[in-house]
């Protein structure tokens, strides 16, 4: 999973648009100056809070976020954006956006379309407090833009729900065209299922069939990498405790912090398995003893957690096709060479 979020550069420009001092944000969020001159504008979760919450007290607007949210023109939309909205309407648009989103941040778009209601979330993954009043009503107004854009209508969501209470209640009512809910269970904005599932003008199959290999190309080697993280994470907690005993997976499961069901589940997902993974780290830590140490075959099986020596010498030439032995003088006359 990523850990930093991507900030638009044009957030800046859009905050001078509205009268906002950047500097001024940039200073109370305690983020560098020059943050918005960077090539790629990268913040923790942390700091995406911070500077939210900054633009809520620099600005002394309740509806900058709603303002902020605001978009008409198809050029400012993101690439990712302008591939949903090729899409057939805003339900496939925020399914295609919520695909993509990891490729971009910490953060996940949860969407539910039932008979009469179309929901849409916002969970950021890493977050520890609360997320600022402004970036949800930020969240909220882009998805309104993007309905918008996509119908070419001015449809109005159905309601939209907040977790904390919010002061401004009516203000916002009157801005988002709907009625708004407090102490909700999550942050989410409501369209009826007839707006969410009218085609949009907006439809480009040319330019989608363009745009989505690359993206798809994108989440592949990004899925890849995820799951060649999450099994050497494994690999190394099973190296860290194979010392004269073999790891069980309810030790390891317990070392990661989860259970020994989800540690089995997502080495599956990741095309592997525990035994898998446990050989693997076995062969490397065999070869590296076997290259680096003038340990004993006994000892070195002892380490690997092997019952006997003839246990680890059968395990090794499945591994490498010669008896441990045969492949420690080959290395070493090779080293001498």
């Amino acid at each position: 999973m990523l850990k930093r979020f991507r900030v638009p550069g044009r957030l800046a420009l859009k905050l001078k648009e509205h009268g906002v001092s950047v500097v001024a944000v940039l200073r109370k969020a305690g983020l560098p100056r020059d943050l918005f001159e960077q090539t790629r504008v990268l913040v923790s979760t942390e700091e995406l809070f911070a500077l939210w919450n900054a633009v809520e007290v620099v600005s002394s607007d309740p509806l900058m976020g709603v303002k902020l949210g605001i978009e008409t023109k198809t050029e400012r939309f993101h690439p990712m954006a302008i591939a949903a909205l090729s899409t057939q309407n805003l339900v496939t648009a925020t399914e295609h956006l919520a695909r993509y989103k990891k490729l971009t941040a910490p953060e996940e778009i949860l969407n539910k379309l039932g008979k009469q209601e179309f929901s849409v979330a916002f969970r950021w993954l890493l977050a520890v407090d609360a997320e600022p009043h402004v970036l949800t009503d930020y969240c909220f107004s882009w998805m309104i833009s993007l309905a918008r854009h996509g119908t070419g209508t001015q449809l109005n969501p159905l309601r939209v729900e907040y977790v904390q209470q919010r002061q401004n209640l009516r203000v916002l009512e009157r801005s988002f065209g709907c009625k708004a809910v407090c102490g909700a269970p999550r942050n989410a904005i409501i369209f009826r299922a007839s707006d969410a599932t009218t085609p949009f003008v907006t439809r480009n199959v040319e330019l989608l069939e363009l745009l989505a290999p690359q993206f798809e190309e994108q989440l592949r080697q990004y899925t890849e990498k995820e799951e060649d993280s999450f099994i050497e994470l494994v690999r190394r907690a099973i190296q860290d405790r194979l010392t004269g005993e073999r790891p069980s997976m309810d030790v390891i499961s317990e070392t990661l912090h989860m259970s020994s069901r989800t540690l089995q589940r997502r080495l599956q997902e990741s095309g592997s398995s525990f035994q898998r993974v446990l050989d693997e780290a076995r062969h490397q830590m065999a070869r590296y003893y076997l290259s680096n140490s003038v340990l004993e075959l006994n000892e070195t099986a002892y380490l690997l957690g092997f019952e006997d020596p003839n246990s680890f010498g059968r395990a090794f030439r499945t591994w490498e096709g010669v008896p441990p032995s045969d492949w420690r003088e080959t290395h070493r006359t090779a080293d001498v060479n």
